[in-house]
């Protein structure tokens, strides 16, 4: 996958931060060459969070936000901020710009405080330095977007600070040896996009190539016939989750058998907690609440899962008068309490920090969190089984 498309959510995040007429959207356009965001001398001209998908040497893939004025007043004011507070959720690192002639306000010294209690590495830039004679910061680095001093240290800096020396966690690699063959399971219906692949279904695969082994993709239909066909049989069958019933009935016991959904919530961090929060779908009761939250935003197709199929498996298993909110995108509820679980998608739109934000913000607020093809397992009753390439994780569901 070349730079140009690697997804979103496994692109460096790094949002730009400050007061209005600080000049955020002037450094965010010196530091990528670009136009990314309009400048003026109005203040409040950034009025919702812009954001630009990028190569940005020596960083590499990123994705840039540019934010509104933290200090930005009245009604639409709030709203702004609170767009720019929920931007700090899915930042990687966090450049606070700060007019150099200033110094640093009250607004600049809460963002600062922010970024310590969320752990986010950040960086000030005191820009306009070109207007202060000697300008010299113990805390930051003084760099004029105007006139281009220091716009090259600053984005060294920003790479020495984004490089965190974690090993990524495979999709699937370390469950292959080279030669092996995996069978991808992909149910072609009205529900899935015309002439391609979603996100996981082309990560698995290419997982699974870097590991040296192949790829055979079929549809559910063609499944039984697909393994026949096999000299040998695979390493594993990897299934979308809503073919479940009836691909665990074709694939033969001794052959492993999981699901994309539980490989991408081991590759997002939080599959552990996912196989946790589906055993609290045993407890709902009537009248509560679930929430069913998407990453991205799509066109609605008539049987969709995250709106229909869901909540219609999740009311026929428990037998109970449940209430189902979704929501999708950015817009993640800063309240939990209304809910008794919250079912989320994959998250592939989202980045590491977004989805361990939500993850940790559901157990902080004592709400069960799972994912969509884990619930949906743990209803069918075979997680156990999706889950025997994690035996550990099996043990989750005896307790």
């Amino acid at each position: 996958m070349s730079l140009n498309s690697t997804p979103s959510g496994e692109r460096v995040h790094i949002g730009f931060f400050g007061r209005r007429n600080a000049g955020k959207s002037s450094v965010v356009n010196a530091v990528t060459n670009q136009a990314v965001s309009v400048v003026s001398d109005v203040k409040g001209t950034t009025t919702d969070p812009v954001t630009k998908a990028m190569e940005l040497l020596p960083l590499g893939p990123v994705m840039i936000v540019d934010t509104p004025g933290f200090d930005d007043e009245g009604a639409l004011g709030e709203q702004r901020v609170r767009r720019t507070r929920q931007t700090l959720n899915r930042v990687d690192l966090a450049v606070l710009v700060v007019d150099a002639a200033v110094g640093q306000t009250q607004a600049d010294k809460e963002l600062v405080g922010i970024f310590r209690q969320k752990n986010i590495p950040y960086i000030i830039a005191y820009n306009k330095c070109d207007l202060v004679p000697d300008s010299r910061f113990d805390d930051g680095m003084a760099v004029s977007a105007l006139k281009g001093i220091n716009i090259h240290e600053l984005k060294e800096a920003m790479a020495r600070l984004t490089k965190t020396g974690g090993e990524e966690v495979p999709i699937c690699r370390d469950l292959v040896q080279t030669g092996d063959t995996a069978v991808l399971v992909i149910p072609i219906d009205s529900a899935a996009p015309k002439g391609r692949l979603i996100l996981p279904q082309q990560q698995t695969i290419r997982d699974l190539l870097d590991a040296g082994a192949s790829a055979l993709v079929t549809r559910d239909t063609e499944l039984a016939q697909t393994l026949n066909a096999l000299q040998k049989p695979p390493a594993m069958v990897i299934t979308d989750s809503q073919v479940f019933a009836k691909v665990k009935d074709i694939v033969p016991q001794e052959i492993q058998l999981t699901s994309f959904s539980i490989l991408m919530a081991r590759h997002k961090g939080f599959l552990e907690t996912a196989v946790k929060g589906a055993a609290a779908i045993d407890s709902i009761a009537d009248g509560d609440t679930v929430l069913i939250a998407e990453g991205c935003t799509h066109h609605r197709q008539c049987d969709d899962i995250g709106t229909v199929k869901l909540p219609r498996l999740l009311r026929s298993y428990t037998g109970r008068e449940i209430t189902v909110a979704t929501c999708s995108g950015r817009d993640f509820p800063e309240d939990l309490s209304p809910y008794r679980l919250v079912i989320h998608c994959g998250g592939c739109m989202l980045n590491e920090r977004e989805t361990q934000y939500r993850r940790g913000f559901a157990e902080d607020s004592g709400v069960p969190f799972t994912n969509y093809g884990i619930a949906i397992a743990y209803m069918r009753g075979i997680l156990p089984r999706t889950l025997s390439v994690f035996p550990r994780l099996q043990s989750l569901l005896t307790r």
